[in-house]
């Protein structure tokens, strides 16, 4: 298939060309069913108002690519600019397939978008200085990718330049940072985007070229903040295309810093009271300080209760943006649990979003959302339980299905074994328990055991009570909330989280969730709870 683009542009006649003006880039003027402003819709697209996805305002653009014909897909207009003059050029994009890939132009072709990230506003910058005076094209082309089915939706809201650059201030008056950045070889391909709590975009960044050093100082009120870098080509800026870094620094302490990773990696931060990192771990368990056993398990009840559900359908969401194969093969695939091949080519990959289920009948039909403590045991979609994203992992539908609610444990026998190696069968001789186990490979013992922690942690006030709930459930609870499982799955749990250490792929997914949830899992955070409160 041809490569399919089309061009959005701006056209304004500007009494202070420095401005740079957009006219009715947010999209709120409609006249006869078409955008105000916006002087060319090329047949090969159709330009509608959208009232319900939309970024800020009232409306947005819906705009429907219908054809493979680049020539027949531009929707542009112009816009004025002065020589000398620094103007910012961002735009908002919503992808809906993740079929067409947007790329900003600006007198030019500058950073693409992520089409993985769907259901979901990102935003697209460049910094653009004019070296005369005159007018421009600015706008977006989209191009078509793997998947492409001749029509795709996308929306557009905000497509704005900032005024002309000002001086730089004479100094910070709230919190200043230094953000630097090293390109690889394809500086073209990153991109990157600060929001604060409200996902109001505070500074962002595109239009890179190779193996530079780029640098700027923020200057940031209190607050909570998300830092996300994208890739377009899906390989991160490290280290098969030359050697790209980035880093944030406070007073010449590091906030966050990253370089290997897939398409994309964030990064949640806060300033204020809880300090300049990730999260101030020692503000965020200053009530647990110097306390052990049951009281420091209540200590931690209390300081992670009471988080925000995001309900079961949003999961899906958070799989698209954080449940992604940046460590592995770092393709930017779904991270499976159960198909994972840490040291070899896994036998199958999914798509975030285009790939989740739906029915199946084998496995690499599809995947799903794995409840590792059984939704049954806890007396089925019962929130905020049944949406805890510290507990449920992106996983093989059918492998999901065989698990079941079956404990976890150390198979003897197995009647059923997944392309990793995930194991199915009655338990292993000698274990305390002789029922029909689950056993996930070696990887992620660890991160199942420190769910299952969390999870004991989080519900202390409830699980008494679930023992009852299922056959399964009997066999793993103890019917306390103290222990809360019996002493057979209590001591596998333990020799997992020993076994496999916390990962830097479980450090990344607990932030996530964190800025997803409001909540932590201390056993990620601090290992060394767990056998503070149930021994060694």
């Amino acid at each position: 298939m041809k490569r399919t683009t089309f061009l959005l542009g701006v056209l304004t006649a500007l009494a202070t060309p420095a401005q740079a003006t957009v006219v009715n880039g947010g999209f709120e003027q409609w006249a006869q069913g078409q955008p105000t402003a916006w002087s060319l819709i090329d047949s090969g697209i159709s330009v509608s108002q959208s009232n319900t996805i939309k970024l800020s305002g009232s409306s947005a653009a819906a705009i429907s690519v219908n054809t493979a014909d680049q020539a027949n897909t531009d929707f542009r207009q112009l816009v004025g600019v002065t020589a000398g003059q620094t103007y910012t050029f961002s735009t908002a994009v919503y992808h809906t397939e993740g079929n067409v890939r947007a790329r900003l132009y600006v007198n030019g072709y500058q950073g693409y978008s992520n089409e993985q990230l769907t259901g979901q506003w990102q935003t697209l910058s460049h910094s653009y200085t004019a070296p005369s005076s005159g007018n421009i094209e600015v706008g977006l082309r989209f191009y078509d990718v793997a998947g492409f089915d001749g029509s795709e939706l996308v929306y557009v809201d905000e497509f704005k330049p900032a005024s002309t650059t000002e001086p730089p201030a004479t100094g910070c008056s709230n919190t200043s940072l230094s953000f630097a950045l090293n390109t690889d070889n394809y500086g073209a391909e990153t991109s990157w985007q600060l929001t604060n709590a409200q996902n109001q975009q505070q500074y962002a960044g595109s239009g890179y070229a190779g193996n530079t050093s780029y640098s700027e100082q923020w200057c940031l009120a209190d607050g909570e903040y998300s830092f996300t870098i994208f890739d377009s080509y899906g390989d991160g800026i490290c280290c098969s295309y030359g050697n790209g870094s980035y880093s944030l620094t406070l007073n010449n302490q590091p906030v966050f810093s990253g370089s290997s990773f897939g398409a994309q990696q964030s990064h949640s931060f806060t300033l204020g009271s809880a300090g300049g990192g990730d999260v101030d771990l020692g503000s965020y368990y200053a009530d647990a300080a110097g306390l052990t056993g049951y009281n420091l398990k209540t200590a931690l009840h209390n300081i992670i209760n009471n988080h925000t559900a995001r309900g079961y359908s949003a999961i899906w969401g958070f799989y698209n943006v954080y449940e992604l194969d940046n460590y592995y093969e770092n393709d930017g695939s779904i991270l499976d649990i159960y198909s994972e091949k840490p040291s070899a080519t896994d036998s199958y990959v999914y798509a975030a979003g285009s790939d989740q289920c739906g029915s199946y009948n084998s496995e690499a039909d599809c995947y799903n959302r794995e409840h590792s403590f059984p939704r049954s045991w806890f007396g089925g979609a019962i929130e905020p339980m049944n949406s805890d994203i510290h507990h449920i992992f992106a996983t093989d539908g059918f492998v999901n299905s065989k698990r079941g609610s079956y404990p976890f444990g150390k198979v003897g026998s197995a009647s059923f074994t997944s392309t990793n190696g995930s194991k199915l069968g009655s338990a292993i001789a000698g274990s305390g328990y002789s029922g029909t186990v689950f056993e996930p490979i070696d990887e992620f013992k660890g991160d199942i055991a420190r769910a299952y922690f969390y999870m004991a942690t989080r519900y202390q006030s409830q699980l008494a009570n679930w023992q009852n709930n299922s056959t399964e459930a009997n066999a793993a609870l103890n019917g306390t909330t103290t222990q809360v499982f019996e002493n057979w799955l209590l001591q596998l749990l333990k020799q997992w989280h020993q076994q496999d250490p916390v990962s830097q792929k479980e450090r990344d997914r607990n932030d996530a969730a964190y800025q997803y949830q409001g909540n932590r899992n201390p056993f990620i955070d601090h290992p060394q709870f767990v056998s503070a409160i149930w021994g060694n």
